[in-house]
């Protein structure tokens, strides 16, 4: 009887003693896993950049091959900004064709050609260059202004026949030794032209 409870008091003591050595045996293996995984879990952060500075790109080994895109970039920017500037300029230096002026009114041209009705010269005496050449020079224009005029040509139709007659005479040699050649001819078509437009006072008044 002694010896089975002695038995029994030394089974239960035994049964006590694994517990405690089963239960520390299982906080050891529960810590080296959490220590094998927090070690997993620092190598693949430290391997995939998501470590603490994990966002910041490292710094490169020559501060030299840093500041290089740096100047380039700028380098690029600064020569647009002169290209751009160089084509303004280029631009705004580029001269404004005037524009070209059309043929003048037919009263205009008609004022200027009665201010030479007071003129003459004398062939010969070395001074018709200057009056013979004005007024062939204010025949042409008063041609080109009625043959531009709203009303047509066919409402000059007279004036203008005599004015070609003339030119076709005449031709394009405006030396004074030619045009004397013809003074009756540039004086008469001139006096013919100024009779017309008055009686056509509606042309240029």
């Amino acid at each position: 009887m002694l010896f089975r409870n002695a038995a029994r008091t030394a089974t239960g003591t035994g049964d006590r003693a694994d517990a405690r050595r089963s239960f520390r045996t299982g906080l050891r293996t529960g810590a080296l896993a959490v220590v094998v995984a927090t070690a997993l879990v620092s190598c693949t952060q430290a391997s995939s950049g998501g470590g603490p500075d994990g966002g910041v790109p490292a710094a490169s080994a020559d501060p030299a091959a840093d500041r290089a895109p740096i100047a380039e970039n700028t380098e690029n920017a600064e020569n647009a900004d002169g290209a751009d500037r160089a084509e303004r300029d280029a631009a705004a230096g580029e001269p404004t064709a005037e524009p070209t002026p059309g043929p003048e009114l037919v009263r205009d041209a008609f004022a200027t050609l009665q201010a030479t009705l007071g003129e003459s010269c004398t062939p010969g005496a070395g001074d018709c260059a200057y009056f013979l050449g004005r007024v062939t020079r204010e025949l042409t224009e008063l041609d080109e202004a009625m043959r531009a005029d709203d009303k047509g040509p066919g409402h000059f139709r007279q004036p203008l026949a005599d004015m070609e007659a003339l030119f076709d005479k005449v031709g394009d040699d405006r030396s004074e030794a030619h045009l004397e050649k013809h003074f009756s001819a540039i004086v008469g078509t001139r006096d013919g032209v100024n009779a017309w437009m008055q009686g056509h006072p509606d042309d240029y008044r």
